[in-house]
């Protein structure tokens, strides 16, 4: 099939890769020259492990890239995978996917074949039922489920992973209210993860939608609730992991998600989480069980100072924070808990010298005024403390590059570090 994918953020590029890789002929659309450029290079624009080979594979060839959404009426499907922020009060701002859904519409007006719009973003229910398809027929002149279809298909990769979360999913959802041209359409663009077995969940466009968050917004209390308790372990010398290791043989519980430590970040969880509560409030109803999550989670980076402080004054040391990128195998800093951290930090005037292996220049944008180093070993030179705030491989080696601190204290926000003699080793919540 032909396939247009509109942004090329996080889920826009790895969608375009992974669908050239199913064999169909993919452009992605996006307005940033560079990012196009980029594609039509074969260079990813991210780091994110296993794209840079499907890159190298199609790009010029399977895959294309274009500033023009003229070439929408050539393709028989087009996602929008556009970015939906965070308002302040924590609703999404459809600003963006609202207007690629008026490009998508104006160039429909140039083809009679019937077109199938997708929607990937993550949206709040009736989002495209009262924004997107109002503004698609606007712009294009045509009737929804008679000239074209609307359908909502949410993704569940995880940065670090996305590659190999589509190529083998633990399902696929088509939400497409009974529109018989998207169920025919959406199998056949799918047809190798489904005949290879991945579950198919086939709902309306509301329910799709609402999917999408409450499997994130789960996920999200599921380690708040492995945190919060994590503390409680803490807190009677109980180590959390053996705990979390018995009860996630419980089938109903399993072990996934269970690993306590610093929280959690990224572009999705937060976002989604703090979406939702605002969408319950607008509905008059308090999520009162939401917003406790949101709070474990939030106290989680402050603990670490607080733990680090029962051994060290950190005004006017040198700190070590080790791990920027909100998660290990992507370089994406948004919501990362190395912020809280770094600005728990400042505010109790400490020193900070921060490394990550990928993250840098990313965080650099964020806290421009930091000490980057290099490696580890020069980010633990003559510093009092070492806060570990993301789970790199590299840091479970660390040995004696820890004799380069003024005082050997570490603080472990993701399990990483061994306990060895000579360390003063503090366990988020072991």
């Amino acid at each position: 099939m032909n396939i247009s994918v509109v942004g090329s953020g996080y889920v826009g590029t790895t969608l375009a890769a992974c669908l050239a890789d199913l064999g169909h002929r993919v452009t992605a659309i996006d307005i940033d020259e560079e990012t196009v450029e980029a594609l039509n290079r074969g260079e990813s624009p991210l780091h994110e492990p296993g794209l840079q080979p499907l890159l190298d594979e199609y790009a010029g060839g399977g895959l294309r890239a274009t500033t023009e959404f003229g070439v929408v009426p050539e393709t028989d499907v087009t996602f929008l995978t556009v970015g939906t922020p965070s308002e302040a009060d924590g609703s999404i701002d459809l600003s963006s996917i609202t207007a690629a859904a008026r490009s998508v519409g104006e160039a429909l007006r140039e083809t009679d074949a019937y077109h199938l719009v997708v929607v990937k973003s993550t949206v709040i229910p009736g989002t495209t039922e009262e924004r997107l398809v109002a503004t698609l027929e606007a712009a294009s002149g045509k009737r929804e489920g008679e000239e074209f279809g609307v359908a909502v298909n949410p993704e569940f990769q995880r940065e670090g992973t996305a590659v190999e979360d589509f190529l083998n999913a633990d399902k696929l959802v088509f939400g497409t209210d009974g529109d018989d041209r998207a169920l025919a359409r959406l199998p056949e663009l799918y047809a190798p993860l489904i005949d290879a077995g991945v579950p198919v969940v086939e709902t309306g466009r509301r329910e799709a939608e609402m999917i999408k968050y409450a499997n994130n917004v789960f996920l999200a209390s599921k380690i708040s609730l492995i945190n919060e308790l994590g503390n409680i372990c803490k807190a009677y010398g109980v180590d959390s992991y053996e705990v979390a290791d018995a009860i996630g043989l419980d089938d109903r519980i399993s072990e996934r998600f269970l690993r306590s430590g610093v929280g959690w970040g990224g572009s999705c969880f937060p976002k989604d989480t703090d979406a939702l509560i605002a969408a319950a409030k607008r509905a008059d109803y308090e999520p009162e069980l939401l917003e406790a999550v949101v709070g474990v989670n939030d106290r989680q980076p402050v603990r670490m100072i607080d733990l680090l402080e029962t051994h060290v004054d950190v005004a006017g040391e040198r700190v070590a924070v080790l791990g920027l990128a909100f998660k290990s195998g992507t370089d994406d800093v948004r919501h990362s808990r190395a912020i809280p951290v770094i600005e728990a930090l400042q505010e109790r005037g400490a020193t900070v010298a921060a490394y990550d292996p990928v993250a840098t220049e990313n965080m650099r944008e964020r806290f421009p005024e930091l000490e980057y180093a290099n490696t580890a070993e020069a980010a633990l030179q003559g510093a009092v403390g070492a806060l570990v705030v993301t789970d790199w491989d590299e840091f479970a080696v660390l040995d004696t590059e820890f004799d380069a601190m003024d005082e050997r204290v570490v603080v472990d926000g993701r399990r990483v570090i061994e306990r060895r003699a000579g360390l003063s080793y503090e366990g988020l919540t072991w």
